[in-house]
């Protein structure tokens, strides 16, 4: 008995997405049967939709192919089975120790910003030194939930008039759109996205593809606050090993000082606010 069998495949829609995968990956028919240990024979016919493999096999390819849970999940419904990874809450039982650990990494970075965003750069968690800093600059408040990191340094009435050489800043943040995509693949949503940040005054669709460089170790994320830089540089960390979608996608960025002056100029700042 099968009972994880559903009816919702759809003729031959297993086979394109599995080859749409192996070149995103730059494997071979070859490289995905080592990797597998499936045979050869057996991925092409899957791939001509001659043959349907058994829900572990799906499992099998998609670990090989670093496809993320989402996309795992379309995977099993199109080879005819139920999906097996959860979406999750923040206040699910399951969700309950990672929602801890969260908080507890971002009240350790105080008394410098960090966030916690999902997979399309919207902010879900703070400590309380982000709004604080960003308050310093706009309105926080006046901005609609669930606030887009992106969509506020790209924003003219957000932080973008406070960037300096805000255009280099614009090229480099598109570019980590594409380096922390989840599985390096940019999906429909991170495509609205992307347009959405494009549709911006002044923001050239070549940014995309341009590569933002710099005699540095890192990129800093500058702003100018009463005629004085203050540089920063983002550690961003994900969660290993995560069989839950949402937490797959979560990822913390935590922003450091790049320099002496910058931890000199935000302490003043943020003591002159308390």
């Amino acid at each position: 008995m099968s009972s994880s069998r559903v009816n919702l495949r759809m003729p031959n829609e297993l086979g394109p997405q599995l080859r749409a995968w192996r070149g995103t990956r730059g494997k071979s028919q070859l490289d995905l049967s080592l990797d597998t240990g499936i045979s050869q024979r057996q991925i092409s016919f899957i791939e001509s939709g001659r043959s349907t493999p058994g829900r572990q096999n799906v499992l099998r390819l998609a670990e090989a192919l670093d496809v993320p849970l989402r996309e795992r999940n379309s995977l099993l419904l199109a080879a005819g089975y139920a999906p097996i990874y959860a979406e999750g809450n923040f206040d699910d039982r399951e969700m309950q120790g990672l929602t801890k650990a969260l908080k507890r990494m971002l009240r350790q970075h105080d008394p410098f910003p960090a966030v916690v965003m999902d997979r399309y750069w919207n902010v879900v968690m703070t400590n309380d030194a982000t709004p604080r800093f960003f308050g310093h600059f706009i309105d926080m408040a006046a901005r609609p939930a669930p606030r887009n990191l992106l969509h506020l340094m790209f924003d003219p009435e957000g932080m973008r008039p406070f960037i300096p050489d805000w255009e280099q800043t614009a090229k480099s943040l598109l570019g980590r759109v594409f380096r922390e995509s989840v599985g390096h693949v940019i999906d429909a949503r991170t495509k609205e996205l992307i347009d959405s940040l494009l549709a911006y005054p002044d923001v050239d669709a070549d940014w995309k593809t341009s590569v933002a460089a710099e005699n540095t170790p890192v990129i800093p994320l500058s702003f100018m606050k009463e005629g004085r830089p203050l540089r920063f540089f983002s550690l961003v960390t994900t969660v290993g090993t995560a069989q839950m979608i949402t937490a797959q996608e979560l990822r913390v960025e935590s922003m450091f000082p790049l320099d002496e002056a910058t931890e000199i100029h935000y302490a003043e700042l943020m003591n002159d606010a308390q």
